[in-house]
């Protein structure tokens, strides 16, 4: 196609919908490292698993080589409430950069709640309910994952317990509320009603809390409680099996109107949303059919890829879960309160450490305040207030559509956008009101949480 045949968005029609999810580990030369039990250091086992996990999450989680997973029809009919969502070129914005870069964005946050974190919450409610569970229970960061959480069990008739990270409980009451509106129950983490909340408080008094926190508190709640079972809305292998529903959209789009892109930008925390976009285009690079480059942005006040080491790690705080070989800051390590309360993960998906260890993927952090400088000059010509967590990738996506106009690279650039920020609003305000500031951990606070990293044997 022409430049100016290409439409603002492409959509895919409801027939175009994947039927199955793509499981990048099935053509990974280096599969990533399978998670331990901290107790005995061997690879945990389906049977182990299954008093924390739903059985068929179990599975997906421990499969490393069956390339698709079919998508039950029930899931794909609550999909097609809000997919296929659009592929957007960002035509205004490049404008404004004066840019030869040609900039879409994959965008997720057409649902109400306002995230790509529906695509894995309805396929982990979906399944605790076909295996005739009471209910789950998880945590949260800024909000996205509860909501959508909340928002799937509502549909399913399924009980939810939400521990939400304290910071965001106290800075986005609006995304509590609505979870609540769906029926969850939410809790601020760290909290009094687990045995891990309250040392962890007894340890740290006065924290705001992070997800590692939340993780503890969220399991133990799931294990104590029979009927229910612990899902998380980031970093695990079933996760980014899911999300891959966004990146298998976006390869279909970019198809259907003739374009490939060279750049492929996602904001990292735990992982989901970079591991599900950038999912079928890895899976051709690493299978030598093309090749692009790939940048996870995360915040620099959790730096978990650009400052942390590739070692086994506990997944939560409170040192309950299994052990898994990431990127990791320290179990111990709690961020700064930043706006980006999805980014606030000590570690990374096992999958996107495994690749980024192998030179396959890129890496930047990024300062809170220039997020934000980019989240508005995005908002005012694309017309979305994106969320800060996406705001990371649109960082990352200005930067190297200025090296175009500097170099007169005609780059194609894809981002994604996972979400909205209208439950933000109390971020804008402080950056509007110049009173955000940017907190980034010095090599002293990044030593004292790593050197307390569990030691495991080497194979």
């Amino acid at each position: 196609m022409k430049n100016q045949e290409i439409p603002y968005k492409t959509y895919l029609t409801e027939q175009e919908l994947p039927t199955a999810w793509y499981n990048l580990r099935a053509d990974m030369k280096t599969k990533p490292a399978p998670l331990l039990n901290p107790g005995t250091g061997k690879p945990l086992t389906a049977q182990e698993l299954t008093p924390i996990f739903c059985e068929e999450l179990v599975r997906q989680e421990l499969d490393n080589d069956t390339a698709f997973f079919p998508i039950p029809d029930e899931i794909r009919d609550f999909y097609k409430m809000y997919r296929p969502s659009p592929l957007v070129r960002a035509y205004c914005l490049e404008k404004v950069l004066d840019t030869p870069a040609k900039i879409y964005y994959k965008f997720e946050g057409n649902n109400t709640s306002g995230s790509h974190k529906l695509n894995s919450a309805i396929a982990q409610a979906y399944y605790a309910k076909q295996q005739g569970l009471k209910g789950v229970t998880t945590e949260t960061g800024a909000g996205q994952w509860g909501t959508a959480l909340s928002m799937a069990c509502a549909y399913l008739g399924l009980d939810l317990k939400v521990f939400m990270v304290k910071v965001s409980y106290e800075q986005k009451p609006f995304r509590r509320e609505v979870m609540r509106t769906y029926g969850a129950s939410v809790t601020p983490s760290p909290s009094m009603e687990t045995e891990v909340g309250r040392r962890i408080l007894e340890e740290f008094p006065g924290t705001t809390g992070s997800l590692g926190c939340a993780i503890s508190e969220a399991v133990e709640a799931a294990v104590k409680n029979p009927g229910y079972r612990y899902v998380l809305g980031s970093v695990l292998n079933q996760v980014l099996l899911h999300q891959s529903v966004i990146g298998l959209e976006a390869k279909a789009a970019f198809e259907k109107i003739g374009v490939k892109p060279d750049v492929i930008i996602g904001c990292a925390g735990g992982g989901s949303n970079l591991g599900g976009l950038i999912a079928p285009f890895m899976g051709e690079k690493l299978r030598g059919e093309e090749d692009y480059r790939f940048i996870a942005v995360e915040p620099a006040s959790c730096p978990s890829f650009t400052r942390g080491v590739f070692a086994y790690d506990f997944c939560d705080t409170g040192m309950i879960c299994p052990l898994a070989k990431m990127y990791t800051l320290g179990s111990s390590f709690i961020p700064s309160a930043n706006h980006a309360g999805g980014l606030r993960f000590h570690g990374m998906s096992t999958i996107l450490s495994q690749l980024y260890h192998d030179g396959l993927m890129e890496a930047r952090a990024v300062e809170q305040t220039s997020v934000f400088q980019a989240a508005e000059q995005f908002a005012r010509c694309e017309g979305i207030l994106p969320a800060p967590e996406s705001s990371h990738a649109i960082r990352a996506a200005i930067d190297e559509a200025l090296r175009c106009r500097e170099t007169g690279e005609e780059k194609t650039i894809l981002f994604g956008l996972t979400g909205t920020g209208y439950f933000d609003l109390t971020a804008y305000q402080q950056f509007n009101d110049g009173l955000m500031t940017d907190t980034v951990p010095t090599d002293e606070d990044l030593a004292r949480s790593i050197v307390a990293l569990p030691k495991v044997p080497e194979e």
